[in-house]
């Protein structure tokens, strides 16, 4: 089950439009597999699995979805099938464990994997996240709490991190200590347009 075989392993898909901009949704047999921002870092190529608006999976994840973007959900509930290596799977799990309105780093996801070395490899799992929002990966910050990367870019980290309550800190300026960033809710409608 590696990324790589999840493009053949989708049995249905979904384009849905959220406020930070369109997503696709796909799923298996067994689960939401792939929740993508369009065009974001490592978006799948092509899933030749049909659109099916009324998939009853793919419609709950648009649903909940929708209310986490409406500020009306917190957790989600639909079915998951990670396809990953077994370490993807593993540094994944954990994300799922880290609550909306709050925030986890690198080295702590390590530690939490009993992997406490392992920082970049947990970072390059984190990055590889097929399931944007609801693998809440934009929940890991740098170890002094700054941003770091998303796959779908810094200003929808900065947005959903803004969702949950999160004034999520600058990178630290020539040695000085990272600020708070002030929560701005009209960037919605020009990270949707980019």
């Amino acid at each position: 089950m590696n990324l790589k075989q999840l493009p053949a392993a989708c049995t249905a898909q979904l384009r849905i439009d959220t406020p930070l901009g369109a997503m696709l949704l796909a799923r298996t047999d067994q689960g939401l597999a792939g929740a993508w921002f369009i065009g974001q870092k490592d978006y799948p190529i092509q899933i030749a699995a049909p659109v099916a608006p009324n998939d009853p999976l793919l419609r709950k994840a648009a649903s909940e979805l929708a209310e986490y973007f409406a500020g009306r959900r917190k957790t989600f509930d639909v079915p998951l099938d990670l396809y990953g290596t077994p370490f993807q799977r593993s540094v994944w799990q954990a994300l799922l464990a880290i609550a909306c309105g709050q925030t986890s780093s690198y080295g702590a996801v390590a530690r939490t994997i009993g992997k406490s070395s392992a920082v970049r490899a947990v970072g390059a799992a984190v990055g590889s996240n097929p399931v944007a929002v609801i693998v809440p990966c934009h929940r890991v910050m740098g170890s002094d709490g700054s941003l770091t990367g998303y796959a779908g870019g810094l200003p929808r980290k900065i947005a959903l991190l803004e969702i949950e309550g999160i004034a999520p800190l600058q990178p630290s300026l020539q040695g000085v200590a990272a600020a708070p960033r002030p929560l701005a809710t009209t960037r919605f409608a020009a990270i949707a347009q980019a």
